[in-house]
This record gives C-alpha cells, structure tokens and sequence, in this order.
C-alpha cells in the first residue's frame, strides 16, 4: 500500500477520535475517490504515491471550482465548506510552484525544444508536465507556455 494514502487511514482516525468533521468528512471523500481510481479499469490494482496525488489534486480542483460556484450563486457557507475542504486536500499534496519558479521550467523546456511561436506549444507541454506534476495546474502551465511562445 502507498504511503500517502497509509497516511490517509491514519489521519481519518486520528480526525475521528479529535471529532474534526471537516477533516473527517475530507479524508473519508479522499479514500472513497482513491479506491474508486483503485478499482476502475479491468482489473483491481494498488495505486502508487503519484497516482494517489493524481487523485488527491483532481478532487482539489473540484472543490475549488465548486467553491466557486457556490460563490457565484450566493452560497457564501456551502463555498466555505468547499474551501475547507481544499484545505485539508491541499496538506497532502506537494507544495505549488511559485510564478518565478514555473517560468524558469517553462524557459528550460523551450529552449530543450528550441520551440518558437505558438504552433509549438505541444512539444514545450510534453516536455514540461512530467516536471510539473502535481505542482502546477494544467492550465495555469499552459497559459505560461502560451504567453512566454508568442512574446
């Protein structure tokens, strides 16, 4: 078994014995959406630290956006649990990359593909996500890669 998601079993007692229900609630979602990745595909498999991060940051991400959704419509306490939620996802995820730092690994993996306009945008990404994962979001990483090409 993984060590982050023997962290995550862990955790989830440790939050039930404190009574944390925010983190309680968070860590059993987190195990649900692991096992569910664990057990999708033709045969069951064990997921590995990355991929149990893989999974970590997709749920992130959607509590994020329906955070912000929930904003949008006037929910300010159901945003709030959203976020709360994020929070405790976000403890188990590797730490973001600065703007300063992305760029640097955007201006390396342009001039390793000696990239030039925006056509090349997929030869800089290929070379690019394998340093960012789990440290970036895609998007914010494309739009770095789409400003520094067509500067």
């Amino acid at each position: 078994m993984s060590a982050l998601k023997d962290k995550l079993k862990a955790d989830l007692a440790a939050s039930m014995k404190a009574r944390d229900e925010v983190r309680v609630r968070t860590i059993r979602m987190a195990l649900a959406a692991v096992n569910v990745e664990e057990v999708a595909g033709k045969e069951a498999r064990e997921l590995s630290d990355d991929e149990v991060i893989k999974v970590l940051t997709r749920e992130a991400k959607k509590r994020r956006e329906a955070s912000e959704a929930f904003a949008g419509a006037g929910r300010a306490e159901q945003a709030q649990a959203e976020l709360d939620e994020q929070a405790v996802l976000e403890e188990y995820l590797p730490a973001q990359l600065s703007d300063d730092e992305l760029n640097a690994l955007v201006d390396e993996a342009i001039a390793e593909s000696g990239a030039q306009g925006p056509k090349a945008m997929g030869q800089v990404m290929k070379i690019l996500n394998p340093k960012v994962a789990g440290r970036a979001e895609g998007g914010r990483v494309a739009q770095a890669v789409r400003a520094r090409l067509s500067a």
